[in-house]
C-alpha cells in the first residue's frame, strides 16, 4: 500500500472512532488498524444497498422454439426473485453442443463451457461412465418421488441423479380422424390398439382412400426403437451388454416393421422434412411418434379439427409389452469443475426441479409434457386440444409418460444404429431376421467393447 493511502486509511479510521463516540455509542466496536478499516469502507456500499455482487449463470441449448424458449422463460421466472443473477441463454446446434462436451471432458479443460447443459437421455450414461466427476450430484434437487421412473433410470449412477429430468418423449399414434372413418373405423378403434389391429386398419385405409397409413425412413429406427422400449428392452441390457440376436422384442418390431411395408401400408420419406410433409400434405393417415410432434402436425392448420390421438400400440406377441413407448427427450446437467455451480443448481431446484406454473406455462407455450409428476394437475395440461378434436391430449401424455418402460439406453446407442440400419434393410430386402440379428450382435458386441 502507498503512504497516502495509509494517511488516508488512517484518517479514515480516526472520523469514525470519533463519530462513534459522539453518537454514543461503543468504542469497542470501532474499527482499528488500517487494513481492518479499508475492507470495511469497501464493504459499506453493498451491505448499505443491501445487494449482493452480482452472479452469472450460462445455459447451453438447441432448438430455438422448444429447449431454448423453455430455458429463457425459466430464466425470466427466476429473476423475479433472484435480480442479482444474469442468465445467459446460448442457442446452440446439438451436434456442436456433443462436440464441445467431449472435447472439454476429454481434456479436463472447461474453459469457455456453460453451468448448465441440455443433454438427451440417449447419450448421458456415456458421459457418466465414461468421465465421473465431470457433471454435479443433482440428488438434492431431484427428488426421485417427483419425476417419472423411466427418465431418471438414465441419469443415475451408482444411486446418485445427476440431471433435472425435462421433457417426455411419449409415444403416441398421432391419427386422421376423417380417413379412419372413411376406412370404416371409429375412434374407439384406435384404442387400446396391438401392431396387428394397426397394419389391418392400415389396409383399410389404403384400399378406401388411396393414403398411407405411415411413413416410414430408411436412415431412421425410431419406431424399431419405440416397439422396443414398449417391451422394456433395448439394443443393450441392464448391465449393457449387447443383446441383439435373442432379443424378441427386437425380432418382433423388425418383423412388424417388414410386414407394414409388404402390406403396402407404407411411403418412404427419407429424412425429417419429408416426414412432416407426408402429414402436412395429407399423405398419410397417421404419424406414430414422440408428443413433441404436435408442433409439426400442428403446422397445416387447414387441418385443426381432424386429427385425435391414441396411446401407443403394444406388440402382442412379446411377453411384457405395453401401450407405452419412448421417443426422444433430453435433461437439464450442471458441469461441475465450472464456476458457480452453486448458483447453477439453484436456478435448476427453482424453475425445471419444482415450479409446476412454470412447467404448465411451457405445456401452452411449447407444447411441453413434463415428466415432473406435479405437472399433471396443470390447468392447460388438463385443457381440450380443438386441433385435435378438443381431446385432452396433453393429460393423455401425462398418463402414459407413467407407464413408459425404463429401459438402459447405454453408452452408444447411435453408434449401434449406424450397424442395426444396415441390418435392418438387409431384412427388408429378403434376409432372415435371425440371420440379420446374429450377424449385427458380433458388430455391436466389437462396438461396446471399443467404447468400454
Amino acid at each position: 500500500m502507498k503512504v497516502k493511502q495509509i494517511t488516508a486509511t488512517l484518517l479514515s479510521a480516526a472520523m469514525l472512532v470519533s463519530m462513534v463516540a459522539c453518537s454514543g455509542g461503543s468504542t469497542a466496536s470501532s474499527v482499528t488498524g488500517a487494513a481492518a478499516s479499508e475492507a470495511a469502507s469497501s464493504a459499506a456500499p453493498s451491505a448499505a444497498a443491501g445487494t449482493e455482487a452480482p452472479k452469472k449463470i450460462t445455459i447451453w441449448a438447441w432448438d430455438d422454439t422448444f429447449n431454448v424458449k423453455a430455458a429463457n422463460e425459466a430464466k425470466a421466472v427466476y429473476a423475479e426473485t433472484n435480480p442479482n443473477v444474469t442468465v445467459d441463454v446460448v442457442s446452440m446446434a446439438q451436434n456442436d453442443i456433443v462436440a464441445k462436451l467431449n472435447t472439454a471432458f476429454e481434456s479436463g479443460n472447461v474453459d469457455g463451457m456453460p453451468n448448465i447443459v441440455l443433454i438427451e437421455d440417449y447419450r448421458i450414461q456415456n458421459y457418466l461412465k465414461s468421465y465421473p466427476g465431470a457433471l454435479s450430484d443433482l440428488s438434492d434437487i431431484t427428488k426421485a418421488d417427483k419425476f417419472m421412473n423411466y427418465k431418471l433410470k438414465t441419469m443415475t449412477e451408482d444411486g446418485k441423479v445427476y440431471g433435472v429430468p425435462f421433457d417426455s418423449g411419449v409415444a403416441n399414434v398421432f391419427y386422421r380422424t376423417d380417413l379412419i372413418e372413411q376406412a370404416g373405423y371409429k375412434t374407439s378403434d384406435m384404442e387400446s390398439l396391438t401392431w396387428d389391429k394397426f397394419i389391418e386398419i392400415g389396409k383399410a385405409v389404403k384400399a378406401k382412400t388411396g393414403k398411407a397409413m405411415i411413413s416410414v425412413d430408411p436412415s431412421d429406427l425410431g419406431l424399431i426403437r419405440m416397439m422396443m422400449q414398449s417391451a422394456g428392452k433395448w439394443y443393450v441390457d441392464s448391465d449393457g451388454k449387447a443383446d441383439i440376436a435373442d432379443n424378441a422384442a427386437l425380432k418382433e418390431a423388425l418383423n412388424i416393421y417388414k410386414k407394414m411395408q409388404t402390406e403396402g401400408i407404407t411411403i418412404t420419406a427419407s429424412g425429417w422434412d419429408a416426414g412432416v410433409a407426408a402429414v402436412n400434405e395429407s399423405k398419410v393417415a397417421t404419424s406414430v411418434n414422440g408428443c413433441w410432434y404436435a408442433s409439426s402436425i400442428k403446422k397445416a392448420t387447414d387441418q385443426s379439427g381432424k386429427w385425435a390421438v391414441a396411446a401407443f400400440p403394444k406388440m402382442s406377441n412379446v411377453s411384457g409389452s405395453v401401450n407405452a413407448s419412448n421417443c426422444g427427450g433430453a435433461s437439464w446437467y450442471v458441469i461441475d469443475k465450472v464456476a458457480g455451480k452453486d448458483d447453477a443448481k439453484d436456478f435448476l431446484s427453482k424453475t425445471f426441479a419444482s415450479n409446476t406454473d412454470l412447467l404448465d406455462s411451457l405445456c401452452k407455450d411449447i407444447s411441453l409434457v413434463s415428466t415432473y409428476k406435479d405437472a399433471a394437475s396443470g390447468k392447460n395440461v388438463n385443457a381440450p386440444d380443438t386441433f385435435f378434436s378438443n381431446q385432452t391430449v396433453y393429460k393423455s401424455f401425462a398418463e402414459w409418460t407413467n407407464n413408459i418402460p425404463a429401459v438402459n439406453y447405454g453408452t452408444s446407442t447411435y453408434d449401434i444404429e449406424s450397424k442395426m440400419t444396415e441390418a435392418v434393410q438387409n431384412v427388408i430386402k429378403g434376409t432372415s431376421v435371425d440371420v440379420a440379428l446374429k450377424n449385427a450382435q458380433t458388430e455391436v458386441e466389437g462396438i461396446i467393447s471399443a467404447a468400454g
